[in-house]
C-alpha cells in the first residue's frame, strides 16, 4: 500500500507529527513525532481538522503551565 498524501501537524509552532491520508481518501492516521502526543500515535480520525483538534488538545494538556513551573534564582 502506498501513501497517498501526508500533512505536517504543527501546534503552537511545534512540529508534533504527520497526518497520513488513508486509502478511503478521507480518513487521516496520525504519526506522532513529539512525546507529548505519543498517546495518539496511529489514531485514525475522519478528517484532517478532527485530527488536528484532537492533537492540539493532547499537546496543550501535556504542556506545563508557565505559572506552575518554578524558577530557581541565583543568589
Amino acid at each position: 500500500m502506498s501513501m497517498l498524501k501526508s500533512d505536517i501537524v504543527e501546534i503552537d509552532g511545534t512540529f508534533v507529527g504527520t497526518a497520513i491520508l488513508e486509502g478511503d481518501r478521507a480518513t487521516r492516521r496520525f504519526y506522532a513525532a513529539h512525546e507529548s502526543v505519543r498517546p495518539l500515535h496511529n489514531r485514525a480520525l475522519p478528517s484532517l481538522d478532527a485530527l488536528k483538534r484532537q492533537v492540539a488538545l493532547q499537546f496543550r494538556h501535556a504542556q506545563p503551565k508557565a505559572s506552575s513551573v518554578l524558577v530557581k534564582q541565583r543568589s
